[in-house]
């Protein structure tokens, strides 16, 4: 690592540092080598300040959130991985602004203390606020996309707002997933009056159900490929699809999973569940590249049965997105 940005750096107010830090104690899939660079920025100035020098010395950078939804290479990664930790809510009648470090949880629980509906139905999912819209989180009929009015954003020199509009949200999908140099600050939101002990029962209902399919200790980072639009499938596939697996348009993965055999598919430490074929995880001692295999033979088995490819709502760090 270049030490004489290392010095610099050091000299920053609101960053901490760890050299050959081991991205496996970041994701939740316990999977991945040592990063040569881990920065924790934890206010804005911090975070532009940061990256405005790593990228002056030209040193490869990735920016993550909490690591729920990564897959980090088993040699690591050459660079700095940057993180963004600053975390607030400031709630004003039905309007939030929240700090992208802001855990998901913790906005969900403040709303739902202050009667606020909208974000209720993602209770449990593990993560940032950032990364949550980044990726247009979303679960039980809404995605937090529908709540968003603006989202702030920098790209390591200036900050500049968005409109949800200018986001061009899709499912799973936003403009800062395309360009990662935007790296998201913190956002407004526009949520609906409810009643928090309605609000209360109904999360809890949810996480408990979400709880018991991803044990919050297992090594997984939820459902690995995306769901598809069944309108957007070709006809000769929806004819295939029973009525009874759509849910609000889409067609579950899972079902084209299951359909194609995968269900209790092991390589090394890493398994497709027996139960839930859309959920693949480390259950002991298991690699990157084994992960990576998984994933393959999951898209290749989909794709001989039904001619579709699947992708992937993980991310990779260090590594190629595994092909068919």
């Amino acid at each position: 690592m270049d030490q004489t940005l290392l010095a610099h750096l050091r000299t920053l107010d609101g960053i901490k540092l760890r050299e050959q830090a081991p991205l496996s104690e970041y994701t939740r899939f316990a999977i991945g080598g040592p990063a040569d660079l881990l920065v924790d920025a934890t206010t804005e100035a911090a975070l532009i300040a940061a990256l405005a020098a790593i990228r002056d010395a030209k040193v490869p950078l990735e920016v993550i959130g909490d690591g729920t939804n990564l897959i980090v290479a088993d040699d690591g990664y050459r660079g700095a991985i940057v993180r963004y930790r600053a975390s607030g809510i400031a709630i004003d009648g039905t309007r939030v602004r929240v700090e992208a470090g802001t855990p998901l949880q913790a906005l969900v629980d403040a709303t739902i203390e202050h009667g606020l509906a909208g974000v209720h139905t993602m209770t449990g999912i593990p993560g940032s606020v950032g990364a949550a819209i980044y990726g247009n989180a979303g679960a039980y009929g809404r995605s937090i996309s529908q709540s968003v009015i603006e989202v702030r954003s920098c790209d390591g020199a200036t900050i500049e707002v968005r409109s949800n509009r200018e986001c061009h949200f899709q499912y799973r999908e936003s403009v800062f997933k395309k360009n990662k140099r935007w790296i998201i600050l913190s956002a407004e939101l526009q949520l609906e009056g409810g009643d928090a002990d309605e609000l209360r029962g109904k999360a809890d209902g949810i996480r408990k159900i979400r709880d018991e399919k991803y044990p919050p200790a297992m090594r997984c980072a939820g459902s690995i490929f995306k769901n598809l639009v069944l309108a957007e499938l070709d006809s000769g596939v929806q004819v295939h699809v029973p009525a009874g697996v759509v849910r609000e348009g889409k067609v579950p993965a899972a079902w084209f999973l299951d359909e194609s055999g995968v269900k209790g598919m092991r390589i090394g430490g890493i398994h497709v569940a027996a139960y839930h074929a859309n959920l693949i995880y480390n259950a002991g001692g298991g690699t990157a590249a084994e992960l990576c295999q998984v994933i393959a033979h999951c898209k290749a088995r989909v794709h001989e049965r039904f001619g579709l490819i699947l992708e992937e709502e993980v991310q990779y760090i260090g590594l190629k997105q595994p092909i068919l």
